[in-house]
């Protein structure tokens, strides 16, 4: 009998709805700092930060997700992910309202998110966890640090 594989997601929240990213991906959460803006730019891209030296673009998530924008209190907080399997691995900062908890799922407990047509992007969507009543978004790690998909206007 084979051993169900399980990982670890990062959950966040974001309008008061839980999302999770795996947790490999999470270089670092960071308490909100200044942040450089840059010209031109959409609104969901909030600027870029230093970070020991590297200069890593900053995305404020419950934007790119087209929520209601929010005033950035002491919970907000930036997750740096980094994804470990790129030649040149992409860094980007994401500004979520606070961070939750860190859960272990099976594959076999990631549901597949329902087809909404060509109407909804579900390209950041990974699938949907249950934790007691409540269900988790698990985002996909990889679509989040693919500078087309995250940027794309």
């Amino acid at each position: 009998m084979m051993n169900e594989i399980e990982q670890e997601y990062l959950t966040f929240l974001l309008d008061g709805e839980e999302f999770g990213v795996d947790i490999l991906c999470v270089q670092e959460i960071r308490v909100l700092s200044p942040i450089t803006t840059l010209p031109n730019k959409p609104d969901y891209i909030k600027g870029v930060i230093n970070l020991r030296g590297v200069i890593i673009p900053i995305v404020d998530l419950r934007e790119r997700f087209a929520k209601q924008a929010l005033k950035y209190n002491d919970q907000t907080v930036i997750v740096i992910l980094r994804d470990q399997t790129a030649i040149k691995p992409m860094v980007v900062g994401l500004v979520v309202d606070a961070v939750s908890e860190v859960y272990k799922f099976s594959d076999k407990s990631i549901r597949e998110a329902p087809d909404f047509g060509n109407k909804i992007d579900r390209c950041f969507i990974q699938g949907l966890a249950s934790h007691g009543e409540k269900l988790i978004i698990l985002l996909n790690s990889q679509t989040l640090l693919n500078q087309d998909e995250l940027y794309h206007l």
